[in-house]
């Protein structure tokens, strides 16, 4: 049953007789339909799915579950499950939702929203109890799915885009504009910005980076490819800076792994780092933080995210009425030992 006071509460999941009782056939033969849809002829055929997907019927694949009763389980839909960023987002969701009783259930989309969209079918229709998201954009059957679900979803990763119900994260453009502001202040005026994969938190960072240079009275520059981020590409980044921006002297990276990579080209063309080369990088992984000299970045808690979304989550689950629509955990500018005062 409906309850508008808290809309988290699982609706009732359309099903085969709602189906049924639309198009004016039996239960039977929409499942049949469904299961083999050259069972029936094409007129009736063509009502039953489109009856279905006005609806937006998922097939339920915990059938020995109450309806509407708590599957003690979250899903997690996260872009990718090699990146460092999201395995630690994943590590604080899982320990957070095990200690609490809840097991996670991980869905991974590479950046692409139609596959979003299959992994939040997958997910709904495996009776999960709420949701969390790794991105902002989502298509129209997504937002339907999420919406007839009637399930919390916290968005995670940027506190500063438009939202469904709840996020936790950080602002990435305020981050970029202080990081960019600190490598200026410290005399590093002809900055480049490397960016990868393009998707929509590279580009606020971009914008913030932007912003930065123009109110400091300088030209931004962006050097960018929509392949996706690593080692490689981030000395291929730096390999174009060198060639067609040589006056060049900081670059900031919309992550570690292009930040890593660019060093790494600087060391092998004998450029100084930070004598001549300034480099910063975003999130403050591991292998930034471990080398000599020590990578400057935007220092993220990635684990404080996934944790507290999963602790707002399971607030919302256990009847807290009230929630925090946006939770910034912010950030922190650390300027490591790639980039220091100028000489």
């Amino acid at each position: 049953m409906d309850t508008p006071a808290e809309p988290w509460r699982k609706r009732r999941r359309p099903g085969l007789q709602d189906i049924a009782d639309r198009v004016g056939t039996t239960k039977m033969t929409v499942s049949r339909c469904l299961r083999n849809p050259n069972a029936v002829g094409q007129p009736l055929r063509t009502r039953i799915l489109e009856a279905a997907q006005d609806i937006g019927y998922l097939p339920n694949n915990a059938p020995m579950m109450l309806v509407g009763a708590p599957s003690k389980s979250i899903g997690v839909l996260v872009p990718s499950v090699t990146n460092h960023v999201f395995a630690e987002v994943l590590a604080g969701a899982v320990e957070t939702a095990e200690a609490a009783g809840y097991r996670v259930v991980i869905a991974h989309y590479g950046y692409d929203r139609l596959a979003e969209e299959r992994g939040i079918a997958s997910l709904i229709a495996a009776n999960i109890d709420g949701l969390i998201l790794g991105d902002r954009d989502h298509t129209e059957d997504a937002l339907r799915m999420i919406d007839l679900a009637c399930i919390p979803v916290i968005e995670v990763m940027d506190s500063r885009s438009p939202y469904l119900q709840q996020v936790v994260g950080y602002d990435n453009f305020e981050a970029a504009y202080a990081m960019t502001a600190a490598m200026l202040s410290q005399g590093y005026e002809t900055l480049v910005y490397l960016a990868v994969r393009l998707d929509a938190r590279t580009l606020q960072r971009r914008a913030g980076y932007t912003k930065a240079m123009q109110d400091h009275g300088f030209d931004p520059i962006s050097v960018e490819t929509a392949e996706k981020s690593s080692f490689t590409g981030g000395a291929v980044l730096m390999q174009q800076v060198i060639r067609d921006h040589p006056t060049t002297n900081g670059i900031f990276c919309t992550n570690d792994d292009v930040a890593v990579g660019a060093y790494f080209e600087c060391i092998r063309q004998g450029i100084g780092v930070p004598d001549d080369m300034a480099i910063a990088g975003f999130h403050a992984l591991d292998i930034g933080q471990a080398m000599i000299p020590r990578l400057a970045s935007v220092r993220t808690d990635r684990y404080g995210i996934g944790s507290r979304a999963t602790k707002e989550l399971l607030a919302r689950l256990t009847g807290d009425p009230s929630f925090e629509p946006v939770i910034d955990l912010g950030f922190k500018i650390d300027l490591g030992q790639t980039v220091t005062k100028r000489r």
